[in-house]
């Protein structure tokens, strides 16, 4: 046997060892996981939570017919009982229009009725609007299916102009492919600042 046959043999050897050595320092070297890993809630609140259907952070995603952004998220959601119906807490939403604006809303809580097509915001509820305009009120009842909502009751508010209140608000499109109004109605009351205005 010659010189170079002596040293493919010896190759065939020493190369597979050298592979198993360098696989076994990987092993060696690497870290422990950590196996025990601790989950953020006691074991009274998982119980409670699973009893109640409790979500926490759930989040709707969803385009109107015409193509117009919605989304609607909340703190925690229950899923209620025969004596409770379905509600979600820190109820916030964001309307994106296809002119490019934003109305956005705000409330202690609400409720997704995806058979309805509804949204509803309850308590302490905020409508802001990118131009400037803010409107409070306690009820907000919403479309998914379009950028539409109205409040049953007294609504008050600020704007570029100054301050106002009405006996109801409806916001949406007059005709299909129109831009979105808001509209009061029932007794507006509007102080108007000259100053505010022209700023």
């Amino acid at each position: 046997m010659d010189r170079y046959s002596r040293m493919v043999q010896f190759l065939k050897v020493l190369l597979p060892l050298a592979a198993i050595l360098m696989l076994s320092t990987v092993f060696l070297l690497s870290r422990s996981i950590e196996t025990n890993v601790t989950v953020p809630f006691a074991e009274k609140d998982i119980d409670e939570r699973l009893a109640q259907q409790v979500v926490t952070q759930p989040q709707y995603r969803g385009t109107t017919r015409k193509g117009e952004d919605v989304q609607i998220e909340a703190i925690q959601a229950k899923q209620g009982d025969e004596d409770e119906t379905p509600n979600a807490s820190e109820f916030r939403g964001r309307l994106g229009l296809l002119s490019g604006g934003t109305i956005f809303l705000d409330s202690n809580s609400g409720l997704i009725r995806p058979d309805e097509r509804t949204a509803t915001f309850v308590g302490d509820v905020v409508i802001t609007t990118a131009d400037g305009l803010q409107v409070t009120t306690d009820l907000l009842n919403t479309s998914l299916d379009e950028i539409r909502g109205d409040t049953p009751g007294r609504v008050n508010g600020t704007g570029p102009i100054g301050n106002f209140s009405a006996g109801r608000m409806t916001f949406g499109t007059e005709k299909k492919d129109g831009p979105v109004h808001i509209v009061f109605t029932d007794g507006v009351k509007l102080v108007y600042e000259p100053e505010k205005a022209e700023r």
